[in-house]
Parts: C-alpha cells; sequence; structure tokens
C-alpha cells in the first residue's frame, strides 16, 4: 500500500512539474522572412518604385526585423556604432511574453506599412500571417505581446528613416536636362523625367560619403569616328533590337527589372509590371538561405546585410550618375549614327554612368559569396511570377556578370559603365562587410 501512495505521489509530482514548465513555443523559419520580402515587392511593382526608393524600402525594413533578433540572439550584433546615426535600443523593451521570431517579422510589417504609399495594403499580409501563427499554436496573449514589441521597434527604426535625408529632395529645384552634347535627355516612348538626382543627399547607412566609391571618370564624349567613345557607340549599335541572339535576348530579359518599362498600344500606354533589381537580389538571397537551410536569425542577418548593400549601393551609383550626366546610348546613337535605332530593352529614365544593375549586383554577389562561398550554385526563380523562366548560375558572381553584361546586351549602357560598375559595386559590398566586422 505505501509504495502504491508513493508511486502515485511521485507521478503526480512529475505532472506538476511539466504543468509548470513553460510550453515550448512554435518556432518560425526563414521562409517567413522571405514570404514578407515577396509581399513587400509585390507592394513596390503595384506603387512602380523606383530602384533606389525601393532599395530603402527594403533596407530599413529589414532593419526593423533585425533589431529585434540582435535583441535576442547573442550571435547577431547590434547596429549601433555599425551604421551611421544608428540609434542605441533598450533592451529593456523587450515586453514579458514576447515571441522574439514574432515579433520580427511584426516589426518589419510595421515598418514596411509606413514606407511605401501603399503600404497598408500589407496590412491583409500581416493579419494572414497572424491567423497562420495561431493555426501553429501562438497563444493570443503571446501574439498581443510579441505585437507591442514590434510596435516599440518599428517607431524607433522609423525615427531613424525620417533623420536620412530624403524628405528634404521633395523641396529641391527640378532637375533640368543641360542640353549639352553628351548629355542625358528623357528618351522613348514616355520621354520620363529624370529619377532621383538628388537620392545622394541621403545619408548612406554605412558609407563615409555618398561619392567614397564613385567610380573612375567615363570615356570622355566624342563624335570622332577614331575615339574611344564612338568605338563604344558602334558596340552597342551593333547590338540593338534586332542584333541579339536567342541566347543574349534571355539573358537581357532576365536581368531587364525596369519598373518604368511601357508599351504603346494605339493611343493608350500601358505599363508592364516589373521589379527592382534590388527586388531581384532579394529574392536569390532567399533562394540561397532556404537551399542552405539557414535559421531564421541568420536569414534575417543575411537579408540585412544585402538590404544594406543594395541601399549604398544605389546611394553610390546615383552620386555617380548626376555628376557625370552621360548621354544614353539610344539618344547618341539616333542623333549621330541611325536615327531609327532602337535599343532591345527600354531605356530607363535617368543618367547613363555607372551601371546600376553591375553596381547593385556586385555588391548583392560580394555579400553573398561571404556567407555562401565562391561556389554555390543555385537555380534563380525569382522572376517566374513576370513570366520569365529560370536560370542557373553556379557562383552569385555569374550572376552578377551577367546582370551587368545584360545592360549592354540590352542597349541602354555602354561597356565602360558596366565594368567600372562592376568594380564600385565590388567595393561597397566589401565595406559593407567590413563594418560589420564580416571580414
Amino acid at each position: 500500500m505505501r509504495k502504491f501512495l508513493f508511486i502515485s505521489w511521485l507521478f503526480s509530482f512529475f505532472l506538476l512539474i511539466i504543468s509548470c514548465r513553460p510550453a515550448k513555443q512554435p518556432q518560425l523559419h526563414g521562409d517567413d522572412i522571405s514570404k514578407v520580402i515577396a509581399q513587400m515587392t509585390n507592394v513596390m511593382v503595384h506603387d512602380v518604385t523606383n530602384p533606389p526608393l525601393a532599395a530603402r524600402f527594403f533596407a530599413y525594413t529589414c532593419l526593423a526585423g533585425y533589431e529585434v533578433v540582435s535583441q535576442n540572439d547573442g550571435h547577431i550584433k547590434s547596429m549601433h556604432g555599425v551604421l551611421n546615426n544608428y540609434p542605441a535600443f533598450n533592451k529593456a523593451n523587450a515586453v514579458v511574453g514576447s515571441n522574439y521570431q514574432l515579433s520580427t517579422v511584426l516589426a518589419m510589417y510595421k515598418t514596411a506599412q509606413q514606407l511605401q504609399p501603399s503600404g497598408v495594403l500589407l496590412k491583409k499580409s500581416e493579419q494572414q500571417f497572424l491567423d497562420s501563427c495561431r493555426l501553429i499554436g501562438f497563444s493570443d496573449a503571446v501574439i498581443d505581446s510579441s505585437l507591442s514589441y514590434a510596435t516599440a521597434i518599428s517607431k524607433k527604426v522609423l525615427t531613424y528613416v525620417k533623420a536620412d535625408g530624403y524628405r528634404k529632395i521633395s523641396s529641391y529645384p527640378r532637375y533640368t536636362p543641360t542640353g549639352n552634347a553628351g548629355t542625358w535627355n528623357p528618351t522613348p516612348p514616355s520621354y520620363m523625367t529624370p529619377v532621383e538626382p538628388y537620392f545622394y543627399t541621403v545619408r548612406p547607412l554605412t558609407l563615409n560619403s555618398s561619392f567614397q566609391f564613385t567610380s573612375v571618370s567615363p570615356v570622355p564624349f566624342s563624335t570622332e569616328k577614331s575615339s574611344a567613345f564612338y568605338k563604344f557607340l558602334l558596340l552597342n549599335y551593333a547590338k540593338g533590337e534586332n542584333g541579339l541572339t536567342a541566347a543574349e535576348k534571355d539573358i537581357a530579359n532576365f536581368w531587364d527589372c525596369n519598373p518604368f518599362a511601357v508599351q504603346n498600344d494605339g493611343h493608350m500606354v500601358m505599363g508592364l509590371k516589373k521589379i527592382s533589381p534590388g527586388a531581384h537580389w532579394l529574392g536569390i538571397t532567399g533562394i540561397a538561405c532556404k537551399q542552405s537551410k539557414a535559421g531564421f536569425s541568420k536569414t534575417v542577418e543575411v537579408t540585412t546585410t544585402v538590404a544594406i548593400g543594395l541601399m549604398d549601393g544605389f546611394i553610390s551609383c546615383w552620386a555617380d550618375k548626376y555628376k557625370t550626366n552621360r548621354v544614353r546610348p539610344e539618344t547618341a546613337i539616333r542623333k549621330y549614327i541611325d536615327p531609327h535605332w532602337k535599343p532591345f530593352l527600354q531605356t530607363p529614365p535617368f543618367p547613363e554612368y555607372s551601371s546600376g544593375h553591375s553596381v547593385v549586383s556586385a555588391a548583392s554577389a560580394a555579400i553573398l559569396t561571404h556567407y555562401f562561398g565562391p561556389n554555390f550554385s543555385y537555380t534563380d526563380s525569382t522572376e517566374i511570377n513576370y513570366g520569365i523562366p529560370p536560370r542557373k548560375f553556379t557562383s552569385f558572381d555569374q550572376a552578377a556578370k551577367e546582370a551587368a553584361i545584360s545592360r549592354f546586351l540590352g542597349g541602354i549602357h555602354f561597356k565602360d559603365a558596366i565594368d567600372n560598375g562592376l568594380v564600385q559595386g565590388n567595393k561597397v559590398g566589401g565595406w559593407v562587410l567590413q563594418k560589420m566586422n564580416k571580414n
């Protein structure tokens, strides 16, 4: 009898211990971060967000999520002291009962909703995410606490955003083309005004200044047939819309990523839905994280680092563009060689040098190579939703170089803008890694 009572008491004690132990919370995964990026991309496409501004959108949103992770994962360092003027966050702000993974995703949603004209569309995505969290076992109490934590982090990140100088741009004088020979002018079919001529005034995240890594000077403009510039013209002229092989057209189309592309249909002009180069590289980042089985925190770290490289890459490139103010191949070829020539891709509405695709692709490739190695093979399916079939790559460097040369094949960049842009982007990517002590 005593033995039975002892066993019963022992069993009851065991049940008491189990009931007092905190319930194991569900786990989120890196895919949850990639889904937020994909949803942000949809909003960016909806709003026809220009490439530099899209990079800003991604960078600050990722920073909000990263900040939560850095407060809860000892392997992830804070950005305070790393990014320019980035504030110190009080870890005591973490709300009792919150789940940091849940707060990470929610901080991204809360921040993204404030950074796009149609950010309100992400509220539906946020609600669907919360519904899915309840289905996998998150309680309403944990969700409420996590939401409070996320909101507090997002508010402080948004304060940091407001101080980066972008809002001042609207008060600057309207940019007017100079009309000088060899300088940029609006291009067909829509002859749009230049995009973000003052983006270089935005506070960089890691760079000492917007002009820290500007490229060497471009080949001087000249109409002399023996000049280097005229030889560049002839190279582009040979690669017009009728001068490409099927394989070259595939490359140009795959990396087009021009949110300003339009199509004329009689008297109607229709916008074509395309993502920005930054969104494309963040898509690649998600693919690499999933393929390598990166955990939740690692995915946040890698995605944020790439997003930082994108923003600083665009700031560096745009400083170059409006400093050199170089003419596009389409304008020069039509004026000096063939008035009927057309590039295979539509020319984006901003000066030519240096190549934005080259800069941000090289920066992204440098960062991704650091995390995943120089021989990381993957299939890039980022553009499937836009009717573009996947392409296979054996390294990020190969992808970056293909993205860069696609702009020459598309007829929208000269060769030196591509080659020097790759060098510029590699420097930006290396600098970002150095600042984050990843080298």
